[in-house]
């Protein structure tokens, strides 16, 4: 069975900071690329980051940019995000996703994924 699992997520203080995890179960990450995404209530989901099957190609919102990095260990197959100088506006529940592609394949569009984690919520609250 394909899956993908997020973890990392919890309540964090502004200016915190926050590792969130993606592993993935009954398949290697190898060759897929990899998308976070994140859904506030009462908004849509937006794209966040993403990172190639290669590794060598990443995007970032223009509103994360800066503060997250996107990162893999295909070894431990297992995407991270690292999220430094969180706002009140990142919380949101945080998705990660996957698709089969190219090694220099990198979308934040929600539609080119296949795969979906469950979620984790990211909490920033004084």
């Amino acid at each position: 069975q394909l899956q993908l699992a997020e973890s990392g997520g919890g309540l964090v203080q502004p200016g915190g900071s926050l590792r969130l995890s993606c592993a993935a179960s009954g398949f290697r990450l190898n060759y897929y690329a990899i998308g976070w995404f994140r859904q506030a209530p009462g908004k849509e989901r937006e794209g966040v980051s993403c990172i190639s099957s290669s590794g060598g190609n990443t995007n970032y919102a223009g509103s994360v940019k800066g503060r997250f990095t996107i990162s893999r260990d295909n070894a431990k197959n297992t995407v991270y995000l690292q999220m430094n100088s969180l706002k009140p506006e990142d919380t949101a529940v945080y998705y990660c996703a996957a698709v089969y592609s190219g090694g220099y394949y990198c979308s934040w569009d929600s539609r080119a994924y296949d795969y979906w984690g469950q979620g984790t919520q990211v909490t920033v609250s004084s």
